[in-house]
């Protein structure tokens, strides 16, 4: 039962080539960085990512992006990094597009074994092209289907060697649900504690669907840093 790994590198010992890989986080935010570097260090291509967003230029998914270990990404936001829009551009990345709550939905749903479900959101746009329709009750609905992935790449606040985790504010966008759908959740703690440590109710994702468990290096960046002046 104990599910704890010496490293990063450790953690993605049998991770080849094409695979699928969920990966958490919010902006910069529950990112599982010391993951992502570990994925660059072993070199391994043709990988489908699904996150929220895809980093920046030298910072999350930014930087496998860089390395063209990335050949499609399945994401909601774009908007920061450079490199992944010249990528997409030039039709050397493949990008799939989705509405953030669709997404979330998607990733969802894959955990849960559903394997499609029917939203209004994006009818009659782009994102309904070559997809199922159907009207319900006058109203019209996209099929989606749900996601699932090879591997999840989970951030966690704190864990259990048991793999029972808590997530800490920002940091639970993506990351719990992104727990259950793969077939290899592998999870970076900022803290690690002995089992009973964490209170049942606290419990954000099971240990059931942890596969191992590493401390974090403790890596943070900041987006955008604002500050205001002082009067």
């Amino acid at each position: 039962m104990n599910k704890v790994v010496a490293s990063a590198d450790e953690a993605i010992r049998d991770m080849q080539d094409g695979a699928t890989l969920m990966v958490g986080g919010f902006g910069l935010c529950g990112v599982p960085e010391d993951l992502i570097q570990a994925v660059l260090r072993k070199g391994v291509k043709n990988l489908t990512t699904i996150s929220n967003n895809a980093g920046v230029d030298d910072y999350g998914l930014g930087v496998l992006l860089k390395s063209r270990q990335i050949r499609k990404h399945i994401g909601s936001y774009v908007g920061e990094n450079k490199t992944f829009e010249q990528l997409v551009l030039s039709g050397q990345l493949e990008l799939e597009l989705n509405p953030q709550g669709t997404l979330a939905e998607r990733i969802r749903a894959g955990g849960a074994g559903i394997a499609a479900f029917y939203t209004p959101t994006g009818y009659g746009t782009l994102i309904s092209e070559k997809k199922e329709t159907r009207e319900f009750d006058g109203r019209q609905y996209v099929m989606e289907r749900g996601l699932c992935a090879d591997y999840a790449l989970i951030k966690a606040w704190k864990a259990d060697r048991w793999g029972n985790l808590v997530f800490r504010k920002t940091a639970r966008n993506f990351n719990p649900m992104m727990a259950t759908a793969a077939e290899t959740t592998i999870v970076e703690a900022e803290e690690l504690v002995e089992v009973g440590d964490i209170e049942p109710d606290q419990v954000h994702t099971p240990g059931i669907y942890v596969n191992r468990i590493f401390v974090s290096s403790g890596q943070k960046r900041i987006e955008k840093r604002c500050v205001r002046t002082r009067a």
